[in-house]
Formats: C-alpha cells, structure tokens, sequence
C-alpha cells in the first residue's frame, strides 16, 4: 500500500505509489467506477491540460464499458446473463471470450488455485471472473495513457496498478506494500520504472478470497504481493497464491517474470524471484 494515497480517505486493497522519485509535480485523478476507486497519478508534458483530461474521459469510458459487461453485481450484465444460462458464450462481446481464456490458463498453471468459477454458498456452480477482469480491464485502459509523449503515469484500480516511466531522466516510483495486519505501516518498499503490481488478501475487504472447489476462504497467509510486466499475470498470480497458501512461495518461484513478497499469517515475510 502506499504512504500517501492516491484515492479517497479509505486505503484500497493492495499497493499503490508512495511518492515518485525525481522532480516534477503529480496531478491526480480519482473516480469511483466498477465498485472501487480508480485513481490516476500523472507527471511529465501531459500531466495537466486538454489531453490529460481527454486521457481520462477515456481510461473511465473504457473502464464503465467493462463494467456494463463483467460486473457480477449487475443483473443485465452479458457475464451474469451467461452465468444464469440466458445467454451462450457466442452471443456475448468477444472480450467475454478473452477473459474466460485467460481464466483457463490460469486455472491449468495453478492447478485450479485459481479459477473462474467457483463453489457458492449453497454448494452451486458460480461464474465468476472478476479475479481477472480488473488486471485485464486497467491495463487495457493503460494502452490510452502509453500515448500520451513525456507523460509518467500511474493507474491505479483498487490498489492494484500499472506504472509507466516515459521521462528518461525520472527514476520513476516507488510502491509501499502495506502490512496486512497495520494498515499505517509498510512492510517494503520497492523502486518500480514500468510493469504491474497487484496484492492480494483480506486485510480490506475480508475474505472475498475463496478457494475455487471448496468456496472456503484460505487462512494460511496474510498476503501476497506480486510485480510483473502486466497486471493480469501479476493479478492472477497473487490470487492463485493467496489461495495455495504454505505452497505459495514454491509455485511462485516458478512463474516467469514474477517477483514480490509474501506474508504469512503468523507474519512472516518472505521475498521470491529477483
């Protein structure tokens, strides 16, 4: 998490940058879009004005646009239409098709860790795929600020985020990850140019967390954090090893391009990859 946030009072579940190296001012954006705060730090030529703005209008339209279509909270939704049966797969935007593709991938690589659909409440089927739809709708919406020239940004969903230096004289950021069990302090702080960063755990949001066969909620670690190129493996990842628990840091160790920290629920941390 962060030293000085970038959204509303309330800490989003996850890290977020402290404070960007070098000089140059940053302006900030939040707004409130599919259930959490979007928030949008920017530094560089483009950190103000008419294409900063145009910038957001479209991170927020695009943003809206995968929540009309994924939210599992909306009954029109094309997901929980497809979810109930109302709908095929052929008849929903081909984005749906994508993202349940990358949720089978997922599933396969962490042996159903992590999977799109889970066991409910009352021991029923559920789909429901929001483990990947955030990672992979921001860093969609990342592809708009790449555009903008000389602009460093930060985009941020719930805590989760994807970073971009394009100043070459700025060292860039660098993300505080929060200790699960005192928000006010951090337990690491890492220097991050370009990439993703994604934490999962329940120390905001309670145990939202489930174990897709079981729908019980992992009690074995306290979080995970995890840095990677993009922020839908980096998303992924911290959820399939969140729910794997004492077998996180070895499964870890061998995904590709991964690194970060993991924090057991006795509060023990631990480092992996480099």
């Amino acid at each position: 998490m962060t030293q000085a946030h970038l959204g509303p009072p309330s800490p989003p579940a996850g890290p977020s940058p402290a404070l960007p190296d070098g000089p140059g001012a940053v302006h900030r954006r939040v707004e409130q879009v599919m259930g959490m705060p979007i928030s949008l730090a920017l530094r560089g030529r483009h950190a103000t004005g008419a294409e900063a703005d145009a910038a957001w209008r479209k991170v927020l339209e695009l943003l809206n646009e995968v929540d009309h279509v994924f939210s599992t909270y909306r009954r029109d939704s094309f997901i929980s239409r497809l979810g109930r049966g109302e709908l095929a797969l052929v008849d929903c935007p081909a984005e749906v098709a994508e993202v349940l593709d990358l949720g089978e991938r997922a599933r396969v690589a962490s042996g159903g860790a992590f999977d799109v659909r889970r066991t409910g409440p009352a021991g029923e089927v559920v789909l429901d795929p929001s483990g990947v739809v955030k990672g992979w709708a921001v860093q969609r919406a990342s592809l708009i600020l790449d555009a903008q020239a000389d602009t460093d940004y930060c985009l941020s969903a719930g805590g989760d985020m994807v970073v971009r230096t394009a100043v070459e004289a700025s060292p860039g950021w660098r993300i505080g990850i929060e200790d699960p069990f005192d928000p006010s302090r951090l337990v690491a702080t890492l220097p991050l140019r370009n990439g993703a960063v994604a934490t999962s755990g329940g120390a905001h949001r309670g145990a939202h967390i489930v174990d897709p066969p079981t729908g019980q909620a992992p009690t074995a670690l306290a979080s995970v954090t995890v840095v990677a190129d993009d922020l839908v493996r980096a998303d992924v990842n911290a959820t399939a090893a969140f729910v794997l628990g004492t077998d996180a840091l070895a499964w870890l160790g061998q995904r590709p391009g991964c690194r970060g920290l993991v924090v057991a629920a006795d509060g023990t941390a631990s480092v992996f990859g480099t």
